[in-house]
């Protein structure tokens, strides 16, 4: 006897934990196989929608938000996800449009549904948009430090350094233990020369909690230029071990050496000039969080004179600039241009002055630098 027909429920639920679980492609069968014996189920097609979006079919991820909302105009979470997908798809202000279509229909205080349509803003640029709706999460949910915590993200990328210290300072004293809050708050001390300060929020962090390399290395080299540690002490281990897991092909060993290789005489490392745009990633969905988007590589260079810069290329050439006495607090494009001729002179090879990895690439061509990742 074959087993009876699931309820356009146990189909939405089932659907629901594949989702959950990264399982993509096994969501939508269920869907669509749920959506031929109950093709008016709005979750069925809400759901799609998602899983859709998940694998990047906007176009179809749109047909079935589209569908759900011809069900119900007002459903919340199909204008939220149709918004997203027109952000996706270059439609910025109808996207936005349908956003704050939810915030009027009464869901201010769903502080899952206004994080997610924040964070889609956040990932696509739209800092301003993407602040307000934390705003609103946080207005609704003053003890929420995810809410405070993006709030803080969003400050930080519009330049407000300030408010972004205290809003993840915020988030952190409502919750102690939330681990991108304070990497992100470390490395923004970091950038800033607070370097005590940088180490106390890195220490109370742990290595699963780092999804990116540069916050470990910084950690790293804190921890051997405050406590002057040698290069073999256990202290260090579980950070390497971190570090070969996120490099995939190099081992624990091989970053050391590479450490021990960048430090200076004295044994410290150099500082490191990254700056935090990195960090954006952060306040993405869970998965997205841990994911570099294209543009914000970490690279690792090293000069002749053995100093390394470790960041991304606008990062290693600010830092460049910085060590410069001649350039030290004059614009990117004035050090650009001027190391450039200098070079050029020095050994004949014209440098690019255009970007940042032009430069450093050039430098590399005329060995004034090496590239080590």
């Amino acid at each position: 006897m074959s087993d009876p027909f699931l309820s356009s429920d146990e189909y939405d639920e089932r659907a629901h934990q594949l989702y959950n679980e990264g399982r993509y492609d096994e969501a939508v069968v269920a869907l669509k196989e749920g959506l031929g014996i109950y093709p008016d189920a709005l979750e069925l097609h809400v759901g799609l929608g998602y899983a859709r979006l998940a694998r990047e079919e906007y176009a179809w991820s749109r047909q079935s938000f589209e569908a759900s909302l011809k069900l119900d105009p007002d459903h919340e979470d199909a204008l939220a996800g149709l918004g997203e997908v027109l952000l996706k798809l270059g439609a910025r202000d109808a996207g936005l449009k349908c956003f704050d279509r939810v915030l009027e229909l009464g869901f201010k205080e769903d502080l899952d549904i206004v994080l997610q349509m924040g964070r889609a803003l956040f990932r696509e640029g739209m800092l301003e948009a993407a602040r307000r709706f934390f705003e609103v999460a946080l207005a609704a949910h003053p003890d929420s430090a995810e809410a405070a915590a993006c709030v803080g993200y969003a400050a930080h990328r519009l330049a407000a350094e300030g408010d972004a210290i205290r809003w993840l300072r915020q988030a952190l004293a409502l919750d102690p233990e939330h681990g991108e809050a304070r990497i992100y708050l470390a490395n923004l001390l970091y950038d800033r020369g607070e370097y005590e300060p940088a180490l106390a929020e890195f220490e109370r962090t742990e290595p699963d909690d780092h999804w990116d390399e540069l916050g470990i290395w910084r950690l790293i080299e804190l921890k051997r230029s405050i406590y002057r540690l040698p290069e073999d002490d256990p202290e260090l281990k579980p950070w390497l071990v971190r570090l070969a897991d996120l490099a995939g092909d190099a081992d624990a060993t091989d970053l050391l050496l590479a450490e021990l290789e960048a430090a200076g005489p004295d044994g410290t490392g150099s500082r490191d000039p990254a700056q935090l745009e990195l960090f954006g990633t952060l306040v993405t969905e869970l998965q997205a969080m841990h994911r570099q988007p294209r543009g914000f590589e970490v690279h690792r260079i090293t000069t002749r004179d053995g100093v390394t810069y470790v960041g991304t290329w606008e990062a290693i050439v600010a830092g460049m600039r910085d060590d410069d006495a001649a350039y030290s607090g004059r614009p990117i494009e004035e050090f650009l241009a001027g190391a450039a001729a200098r070079a050029t002179r020095l050994t004949g090879v014209t440098i690019p002055a255009t970007d940042a990895e032009s430069f450093i690439r050039g430098y590399a061509d005329a060995g004034l630098v090496e590239i080590v990742k």
